[in-house]
């Protein structure tokens, strides 16, 4: 659910993806595995012959899951472990990967981080096992982001945005309707400042993945990557200096702040009214119910203001799928694992309702069970499906670098630091742009804008 900030938060400076890639290092691809598809009698054989397999994930209460698909499947055994989440997660996965001993049969990965594993031949293909039949079934731009060249996990979660917002504050202000336009939302943030003692929102310096969902909602591709040696790098492009105009512009009227996130002041945020609103993904609505109880009732759920009048685009913050790797020793059982938690009504069920992963699943997101759902802490707002009309709106192509490892951890250094610093953030995009840039080229990256 909140996979993408704790990465964010966790990462220091480990770039090691390409140094895996210059050394070589190329798992094995195990037995069971096979140049071409795999027949129904294979995949029977091995759901029938007792097996145990290691799943490694950091979503709570997953034995729950898995529990439907051992007993769907009694000769299949599933030893789920959390190693950490995020950065903490994929540093273990490359070491034990490097070592050629340790690494889990099936892995949680977020959208961002898949063509890192893709890079060190890590990932199994998963179209040999009929998972490129299954795209139809999950959202477009979602099932973009486990395919290309091939299908390299089944989707889990996401985090289209949307923006929530304070209505007792946003009344005081004398702001009656969510913001339709980013210009819109200037004008509101101005009335906030005047009239009450918040900010619109928080900005932080500490948080890549919230910037770059603005960026994919503006319309910029500042990532490309060919699967091989060749990367698009356009950080420092028109659509994105004029997301980090915008927000300059704010800064510098001090109309929101710019504290890091996930914190306990900014828990505290939340609670005390400092922040009026967040602009946030859709696994934020649940988070923001446990993180801040004492405003119950007072909330309300909206679209994210958009950049032309009438438009209705949005963009993505979070996310992960499941993928099987390389090296495993029993691939179809992963397979059929990591599908069928993903896939399995009842499964994707639990995960919405009980764990609150947003879901990717179509038929998920139509199930009245969890569409239909009111919100006490959203004033009975059907808040799930506001947010299921948002991923619609998600732009379908975004892609992502081999080393976003380093991407975002060099964020902090250069436009996260103008942020927190409140200074120039263009500047800071652009020193962004330029150590990507030189970064991918010391790696041996063709580098294309």
């Amino acid at each position: 659910m909140r996979s993408a900030r704790k990465t964010a938060t966790l990462l220091g400076g480990v770039a090691v993806v390409a140094a895996l890639a210059l050394a070589g290092c190329s798992p094995s691809t195990g037995s069971g595995d096979s140049s071409g598809p795999v027949s129904q009698a294979d995949i029977d054989k091995a759901m029938n012959t007792p097996t145990t397999i290691t799943f490694w994930s950091w979503v709570p209460d997953l034995k729950n899951e898995v529990a439907l698909f051992e007993k769907k499947y009694p000769k299949i055994k599933v030893n789920t472990v959390n190693v950490g989440s995020g950065a903490d997660q994929y540093t273990k996965l490359r070491t034990a990967l490097k070592a050629g001993k340790g690494a889990p049969d099936a892995v949680q990965i977020e959208y961002q981080y898949i063509s890192s594993f893709r890079l060190t031949n890590s990932l199994e293909d998963l179209s040999k096992y009929g998972a490129d039949k299954l795209g139809s079934e999950y959202v477009d731009w979602v099932w973009n982001q486990v395919s290309d060249g091939g299908v390299w996990g089944i989707p889990q979660d996401s985090g289209p945005l949307g923006n929530l917002y304070r209505t007792d504050i946003m009344q005081q202000a004398g702001v009656t309707d969510p913001p339709k336009t980013w210009d819109e939302y200037a004008a509101d943030a101005q009335k906030v400042k005047d009239n009450t003692s918040s900010y619109i929102s928080n900005l932080p310096g500490n948080d890549p993945g919230q910037m770059v969902g603005f960026f994919w909602q503006a319309g910029a591709k500042p990532f490309g990557y060919d699967g091989k040696k060749s990367v698009k790098i356009d950080l420092d492009s028109a659509d994105t200096q004029k997301v980090v105009s915008y927000w300059n512009d704010l800064i510098q009227k001090g109309l929101v702040s710019t504290d890091a996130d996930f914190n306990d002041n900014w828990y505290q945020g939340f609670n005390s009214g400092k922040y009026a609103g967040w602009p946030s993904p859709a696994w934020a609505p649940v988070f923001l119910q446990g993180s801040a109880k004492a405003t119950a009732g007072k909330w309300a759920a909206a679209k994210i203001p958009q950049w032309n009048a009438g438009d209705d685009v949005s963009g993505n913050w979070g996310g992960s799928g499941d993928s099987v790797l390389s090296s495993s020793q029993h691939k179809i059982a992963a397979y059929e694992l990591i599908k069928f938690i993903n896939n399995d009504k009842e499964s994707t069920l639990q995960f919405a309702n009980k764990q609150f992963l947003f879901p990717t699943l179509k038929s998920t997101l139509a199930d009245p069970s969890f569409v239909d759902l009111k919100s006490d802490f959203y004033g009975g707002q059907q808040v799930n499906k506001l947010f299921t009309g948002i991923s619609d709106t998600v732009d379908v192509k975004f892609e992502w670098l081999p080393f976003m490892d380093y991407v975002y951890s060099s964020y902090n250094d250069t436009l996260g630091k103008a942020i927190s610093d409140k200074t120039d953030l263009k500047k800071g995009l652009t020193d962004w742009q330029t150590a990507v840039v030189a970064y991918a080229k010391k790696q041996g990256f063709t580098v294309t804008q």
